[in-house]
């Protein structure tokens, strides 16, 4: 909301980013508008046309699945994502709505609306920006946990994520905070599943980091709104910010049990329904088998399924896992090889509230540093073009990661000192031997090499 009403903040909702050009200081940014169908300045967010649209069912039932609700709740064509969404204003589901896909509809959505504000001709539009700087916060997505079977994902549901758990407990969600199971009642015994997909070959290798706090939360407000037995099996716990520590002993002096494992399936009784455990203690050193009622699957996190399109829009690197790369991980945790594009948050790799506020912090302080300075330091490890020799094939254009090559009036190559990271790739790729890296050149990693291999007499 803060940002939603500061004067120098401009606010794009609905909107994506679609193609960036130039270089540190002198971006040119081209946004998508994605049409919503609802003018934004005449829209007053009072949803009377939510209630009049005809996929709303009548009688409080809608109709499609709700995001925000992760499903378990419905909306209808015309919809308000949800009560604090910023900006608070209606749009239309082009997916759903009769009229959009169809072409047959009563319009009653048109009808309610005071202001006018719902226009079914609304087109996608572009604009374009030039800014000095750009911070990529693109968070993540949960992972699908239906893609290990063992966890019975999807068989039953009563097994649920972490996620969906969020949103019984919420006040606002389809229960109004009520913990109860998809059969309406209070669940007498639960079950929470850490590193599901988390530190797992099948899945993710790294760990997701905040996935154990969240559960102790859960755990804690599951003994706390149904005295319900709590069952916590996990690999590792990994209480690692301030004051975590305490909260994973209060969780113990509450009653509730850990267990040390992973377990090695998760079963649904085709008769009864009930839920069925099979896990090793391995403080223990039982086999246990949990009846119980509901399980709480705390899923891993990944990045978003967009990443790479974003990565080639923004000349981003990747990590092995997936995570947009950091030019250094500790010396410049915020900064990409791409000069002027920053990170913040789990765009760069899994965080927590806290981390991700002091991340997002250091990115700021960066841009504000950045813009004081004035001017730009670049590396003078570049490549440089010897236009006698430059037949102007392209090839170092196709093969340069950061676009920082381009043809010249003389239709030679040309390379950009402010977008060049001395990468090299363009040195290779150039058949006619024209391009050198400054520092790097030919006769000097030879003489490298023989430095390295000469032997000592």
């Amino acid at each position: 909301m803060d940002v939603g009403r500061h004067p120098n903040i401009e606010l794009l909702d609905y909107s994506e980013v679609v193609n960036v050009q130039g270089y540190v200081g002198n971006f040119q940014v081209k946004v998508r508008r994605k049409p919503r169908y609802v003018h934004t300045d005449l829209c007053t967010g009072c949803g009377l046309c939510t209630e009049a649209c005809v996929l709303h069912g009548g009688g409080g039932r809608l109709l499609v699945p709700s995001e925000f609700e992760e499903g378990m709740g419905k909306r209808a064509a015309a919809y308000i994502p949800f009560d604090q969404a910023v900006p608070l204003k209606a749009t239309i589901d082009p997916n759903s709505c009769l009229w959009l896909t169809k072409g047959k509809c009563s319009q009653k959505c048109m009808e309610v609306c005071g202001t006018d504000a719902i226009d079914f001709e609304m087109e996608e539009t572009f604009v374009d920006f030039e800014v000095g700087s750009i911070v990529v916060a693109t968070g993540y997505e949960m992972w699908d946990p239906e893609q290990i079977p063992d966890y019975g994902y999807g068989k039953s549901p009563n097994i649920i994520t972490g996620l969906e758990f969020e949103r019984l407990t919420n006040a606002g969600g389809p229960t109004q905070g009520e913990i109860k199971t998809a059969e309406g009642e209070t669940p007498e015994k639960v079950a929470i599943i850490h590193c599901v997909g988390s530190r797992d070959e099948r899945a993710h290798a790294y760990c997701s980091r905040f996935c154990c706090m969240y559960s102790l939360k859960q755990a804690h407000q599951i003994k706390e709104k149904t005295g319900a037995e709590v069952y916590s099996i996990y690999m590792d716990m990994r209480t690692f910010g301030k004051d975590y520590e305490e909260f994973y002993r209060r969780n113990r002096e509450e009653g509730i049990q850990f267990i040390q494992g992973r377990p090695s399936q998760v079963t649904v009784d085709p008769e009864s329904g009930r839920l069925f455990i099979d896990v090793e203690d391995i403080q223990l050193g039982q086999v246990l088998e949990l009846d119980v009622d509901m399980v709480v699957l705390a899923t891993a996190i990944e990045p978003p399924e967009n990443a790479d399109k974003i990565a080639s829009t923004f000349g981003l690197g990747r990590t092995p896992d997936g995570w947009f790369a950091e030019a250094h991980p500790k010396l410049r945790p915020v900064e990409t090889a791409s000069a002027g594009v920053l990170l913040a948050g789990c765009a760069q790799g899994p965080r927590d509230v806290p981390d991700t506020v002091a991340h997002a912090g250091a990115a700021a302080a960066e841009v504000v540093q950045l813009f004081n300075q004035g001017e730009v330091t670049i590396s003078p490890t570049i490549a440089e073009v010897n236009p006698a020799k430059c037949v102007g094939c392209g090839e170092c254009i196709l093969s340069c990661p950061y676009t920082a090559i381009w043809r010249n009036n003389d239709q030679k190559a040309e390379v950009n000192p402010a977008l060049c990271q001395g990468c090299g790739t363009c040195v290779a790729a150039c058949p006619s031997g024209a391009i050198t890296a400054l520092h790097f050149t030919d006769e000097e990693i030879v003489s490298q090499i023989d430095g390295l291999l000469k032997l000592v007499v």
